[in-house]
């Protein structure tokens, strides 16, 4: 337990380690959590913050969701409470994807998800109402 409210902490089932409970962490943690229970994705497939290459600069994606086979499949891009779903965040999204190539991304700031489906051949996304579970 912490002595300090400052130094709150939070468990990171992923990352197996506590990890500072910023604004931003707490909207990771909810759309683990989310992913896992009610999506039915394993932790075991989830990676958080990891490092990708995007135009020659290191760049950290809040949470990529792996298929089975290890492939890239969902694009998770958190905001804290508060920062809009925006253009931008899909932007930066789209991105990160230029490096990993998945068919799915969601944007989230915990109150609001945008969940997207790239489509390579036309080069368009479409909003869905909500990401496919794990099947």
């Amino acid at each position: 337990m912490s002595n300090s409210m400052d130094n709150s902490q939070i468990f990171d089932p992923v990352r197996r380690r506590r990890v500072a409970l910023t604004p931003e962490e707490e909207v990771r943690q909810q759309t683990i959590a989310m992913l896992h229970f009610r999506l039915g994705y394993p932790l075991g497939l989830m990676q958080v913050e990891g490092t990708i290459s995007v135009n020659g600069l290191t760049r950290r994606c809040d949470i990529v969701v792996y298929t089975a086979e290890g492939n890239p499949l969902i694009i998770v891009e958190c905001k804290r409470r508060g920062v809009a779903i925006t253009q931008k965040v899909c932007d930066q999204a789209c991105r990160y994807n230029t490096a990993l190539h998945v068919p799915y991304l969601l944007l989230t700031n915990g109150d609001q998800q945008v969940a997207v489906m790239v489509d390579f051949e036309r080069r368009e996304l479409r909003q869905l109402p909500d990401l496919p579970k794990y099947t």
